[in-house]
C-alpha cells in the first residue's frame, strides 16, 4: 500500500432509521480524522442500494429498521458487494443482536455509547482485514465461546416431508418466539420465515402455532424442557 493509499479517508454510509439519530452519527463523523460519509440511509432497504450505488468501503450499520432491518441489510450487502465492509453500530449489544449480526458478515460490531476514536478504529480495522469490536464485545464473545453448546432439536428424520430449515424454524415456534424474532435468530427475512412457516404449515396440516408446538413435540422435533 503508498502513501496516498494509506492517508486516503474511508469512504462511509450510514444506516439509522431515526433521524435525529443518523443526522448525528453523520455530523460526528465529519468530524472525524479518516473518514468521508457519502451517503445516509433510512432503513436496511434504502443502505443495499446506496452501496450498489455509491460502493463504499464501510456501512455503520444499525439493527432494528423497517423494511429490511440490519441484519438481513448486512447479509445482502456482503453477498452482492463484498468489497464492502459492514461495522454494526446499535444500541443493543446482547446476544440476540450480536449473534446474528456476526453470522450475516459483519466484521464489527459497537454500541452507540462507543467515542469517536473507537469509530474511526473499528472502521480502519475492518479495512485493514480485522475485526473491529468493542471490548465488551470481545468479552461476550469469549464468555460465548466458553460456554456450552446450547441445546439443539431432537436428532430424528423429519416428518412430512420437511426441510431442515422447516424444521428449525418449527423448533424456534415451539420456543416461543416471534417471527421478527425468528428472522433475527435466523439472520433472514421476515418475508423469508413467513414463507418458511406457510411451506411447513401446508405440509403438515398445521393451522395455527398453538397446533405447531403440539406437532413439534408429538414428533419428537423438540424436547420438552428439562423441569
Amino acid at each position: 500500500m503508498t502513501v496516498g493509499e494509506e492517508t486516503k479517508p474511508a469512504r462511509v454510509v450510514v444506516a439509522d432509521d431515526q433521524t435525529v439519530v443518523r443526522e448525528g452519527i453523520v455530523m460526528l463523523l465529519g468530524l472525524l480524522p479518516g473518514i468521508e460519509v457519502v451517503g445516509a440511509a433510512g432503513d436496511g432497504e434504502e443502505a443495499v442500494a446506496l452501496v450498489a450505488e455509491l460502493a463504499p468501503d464501510v456501512v455503520l450499520m444499525d439493527l432494528r429498521m423497517p423494511r429490511c432491518d440490519g441484519v438481513e441489510a448486512t447479509r445482502r450487502i456482503r453477498t452482492e458487494y463484498p468489497g464492502t465492509q459492514v461495522v454494526v453500530l446499535t444500541t443493543f449489544g446482547d446476544d440476540e443482536s450480536l449473534f446474528p449480526a456476526l453470522r450475516a458478515g459483519a466484521r464489527g460490531y459497537l454500541t452507540k455509547d462507543a467515542g469517536g476514536d473507537e469509530i474511526v478504529r473499528a472502521v480502519h480495522s475492518v479495512l485493514s482485514g480485522d475485526a473491529g469490536l468493542s471490548p465488551a464485545v470481545q468479552r461476550r464473545l469469549l464468555e460465548r465461546l466458553s460456554d456450552s453448546e446450547p441445546p439443539q432439536p431432537a436428532a430424528t428424520e423429519a416428518p412430512d416431508g420437511l426441510t431442515g430449515r422447516e424444521v428449525e424454524v418449527l423448533a424456534l415456534i415451539a420456543e416461543g418466539l416471534s417471527n421478527q424474532e425468528i428472522a433475527r435468530r435466523l439472520h433472514v427475512s421476515t418475508a423469508t420465515v413467513k414463507t418458511h412457516i406457510n411451506n411447513l404449515f401446508a405440509k403438515t396440516g398445521i393451522k395455527d402455532r398453538a397446533q405447531a408446538v403440539r406437532y413439534a413435540y408429538a414428533k419428537g422435533l423438540v424436547r420438552p424442557p428439562m423441569g
